[in-house]
């Protein structure tokens, strides 16, 4: 069908690798194999130094799906823990920081998936000098923030699963039913994490046996329902654009019928670390936008790509930055994140 896809039947082409960087070659895996994530096993371990001022916080943020988001923890030792689902498996990983070392463990299937990808996910692959503050206001923010790297979890479904859970709902309905949802028909995360309730989210064959009254129960409507279930059926499909350049993998995205630009650049700047995917079509990023740059609380979708054109290829990095600096307005309405219906 013209301008679709369809799920694939036959086995898979295998896709084309891409040319290590260095900071890709295999790391120095420490500890018996991973097994299955009972809890009792051992876990692998990493420690790699990054090459740049690095802020776990920062960079690991836009993986937490609300303060109770189950995939993701944050712990009094000032650990992270991330439950997901890699192409092994699933997976768990635990990172801290230990001086100019990040130290890494990892518990499952997916445990050596997510240790080769430790740099990537942590920014290796961003490229901060390539963006040039023309506002004082970013050029500042970017002084004080050494730290913030754009993080690279070459996992697509994970982002856009809970992206469009998100559309047209306010963030707290959102969490709620992302929270419902994993708990209910995703699995216990692999390792010691009993006590934390971390939980990997379910595989696509399971999002689609959702019954429609759990979804109800959930809060989600049908519009965003259908869209989770037409992309999970061509799930391989959308993964393959974690390794594309960011305009193909947007466009990949939106073959599917309820995927617009606002879901794609919500997913693609965490699966690709897309320092231009900027947010279009969001709620309260245009006024934030036009508030730091022009102090114009009331811009629009079109005035603020207009004061982001300076900025193009940079315009995620840019909005980053507005963002931590603290200078947004007042909000006067509920915390929504509109989304994108069909072509929005």
């Amino acid at each position: 069908m013209a301008g679709r896809f369809a799920p694939r039947t036959a086995a898979r082409t295998p896709r084309t690798a891409r040319p290590a960087l260095p900071h890709q070659a295999a790391p120095a895996v420490r500890g018996a194999p991973a097994g299955t994530g009972t809890g009792d096993e051992s876990p692998l371990t990493r420690e790699w130094t990054p090459p740049f001022p690095l802020d776990l916080r920062l960079v690991l943020g836009p993986l937490r799906r609300g303060p109770a988001d189950p995939t993701f923890r944050m712990t009094a030792d000032g650990a992270f823990w991330r439950a997901t689902r890699t192409p092994e498996g699933p997976g768990t990983l635990r990172v801290v920081a230990r001086g100019d070392r990040v130290g890494a463990e990892a518990w499952g299937l997916g445990a050596e998936w997510l240790l080769a990808g430790l740099p990537a996910l942590l920014g290796a692959d961003d490229d901060p000098e390539a963006f040039t503050p023309y506002h004082r206001l970013l050029a500042t923010t970017r002084h004080r923030r050494p730290g913030l790297r754009l993080l690279r979890t070459g996992l697509v479904m994970e982002s856009l699963i809970p992206s469009v859970l998100e559309q047209k709902v306010t963030t707290d309905e959102a969490y709620r039913a992302w929270r419902l949802l994993v708990r209910r028909y995703g699995t216990p995360a692999p390792g010691p994490t009993a006590a934390l309730g971390l939980h990997v989210m379910p595989d696509a064959r399971t999002w689609a046996m959702i019954p429609s009254w759990e979804w109800h129960k959930a809060g989600v409507d049908t519009k965003r329902s259908s869209t989770i279930l037409r992309a999970v059926r061509v799930a391989p499909r959308l993964e393959e654009a974690s390794s594309m350049p960011f305009p193909e993998a947007r466009a990949r995205l939106e073959l599917i019928p309820g995927i617009g630009p606002w879901t794609s650049a919500e997913t693609l700047q965490r699966s690709n670390g897309a320092p231009d995917a900027v947010t279009v079509g969001d709620y309260h990023l245009p006024g934030i936008v036009g508030h730091a740059l022009a102090d114009n609380r009331h811009a629009d979708d079109e005035e603020m790509l207009t004061l982001l054109t300076p900025y193009e290829g940079q315009r995620h990095r840019a909005t980053r930055l507005i963002l931590l600096s603290g200078r947004t307005p007042e909000r006067r309405g509920p915390r929504m994140t509109p989304g994108n219906i069909g072509t929005l």
